[in-house]
């Protein structure tokens, strides 16, 4: 089974599909294809269900300066050459740009392709099965035709709202670890895949001191690569609440699903650590400016939407989130 889309978002809105596939497949089990960008193994690879998770290594970030593996036609087939000792039975493509995929499946002698085929060329190539359209409509697509594709299949009766099951290990750590926190918790998603979706250090600072001010602990949630930027929001937050401020920027990701696990809100970019904090029952507070509504999880995501995303304020984020945590955000602790 593989996914195209590159993002941790995106496999967080796959993975119960997953899951659905692999209840119809041989003992129950399936191996999942992905971009290491996706952090797969972290996010889904305890799961009983997952056999293995298999690196397709074409499209490496921007900041890592390299090739992929997998990168080039003639990558592709030396994918497929990898793949081909391992027999699979069939190859389920969540993709709306399967060649690639497909010629691997070929390379590797996997005859069985199911995908979307969307286009008079993908039925030609992939193996005859219920064939969906792809969502053209206003919000983001990606679970829309996952949802479509797992129920014109049969892995599935109806919409699955994405979940992720938390590591126990990386719960444990994470719960020594924030137990010195007073009161409530709520993280700030300050990471950003692109600088587009990057709602600002001052707008951070901000809220971070309004939620501190109610005497609630607060984690500047991100990766390594945003350790300097956290470093900076605290040092900025009011002193007599900066104790109230930590920085968790180190972690790994399975650590970070389990702290989202610990916390009353996520509030930050339109990143990974939003999905995973609705994907484990946290309130996502997602601060998205003018760009396509995510529409998997109406419960957990509550959406901050407006012509330009320097138009948000911490203000807004806050009144929002009092809106919906009412009495757990407005009460202070000592």
């Amino acid at each position: 089974m593989q996914l195209q889309l590159n993002g941790m978002g995106d496999l967080v809105w796959h993975a119960e599909y997953f899951r659905c596939v692999a209840e119809q497949s041989r003992d129950g089990q399936v191996s999942v294809i992905a971009a290491p960008t996706t952090m797969a193994r972290e996010l889904i690879g305890h799961e009983p269900w997952v056999r293995e998770v298999i690196d397709f290594d074409r499209r490496p970030r921007r900041s890592e300066r390299r090739k992929g593996r997998h990168s080039g036609w003639g990558g592709v087939l030396r994918f497929g050459a990898e793949l081909a000792p391992k027999h699979f039975d069939r190859m389920v493509l969540f993709s709306d740009h399967p060649g690639r995929a497909i010629v691997a499946c070929w390379r590797a002698g996997i005859r069985t392709i199911l995908g979307f085929g969307d286009t008079w060329l993908q039925r030609q190539l992939l193996t005859p099965s219920p064939w969906i359209r792809r969502y053209r409509g206003p919000a983001v697509a990606g679970y829309r035709d996952a949802t479509a594709f797992s129920i014109a299949q049969g892995f599935c009766q109806a919409p699955i709202v994405p979940r992720l099951n938390v590591r126990p290990d990386a719960l444990a750590r994470m719960t020594q670890r924030l137990a010195p926190l007073q009161g409530p918790l709520h993280a700030l998603a300050i990471g950003a895949s692109l600088p587009y979706k990057q709602w600002g250090e001052d707008n951070f600072v901000d809220l971070a001191n309004r939620l501190a001010a109610r005497g609630h602990g607060v984690l500047l949630l991100g990766g390594p690569a945003e350790g300097a930027m956290a470093q900076a929001i605290r040092a900025r937050v009011e002193p007599a609440q900066r104790d109230r401020v930590i920085a968790m920027t180190g972690i790994s990701v399975a650590e970070s699903v389990a702290a989202l696990s610990l916390v009353q809100s996520c509030s930050g970019n339109d990143t990974g650590a939003v999905q995973f904090a609705a994907a484990v029952g946290t309130h996502a507070f997602v601060v998205l400016g003018p760009r396509p509504p995510l529409e998997h999880d109406p419960e957990h995501v509550h959406l901050l939407q407006a012509p330009q995303l320097s138009d948000i304020s911490a203000a807004d984020v806050e009144a929002r989130m009092l809106a919906v945590l009412g009495e757990g955000l407005s009460g202070t602790c000592g």
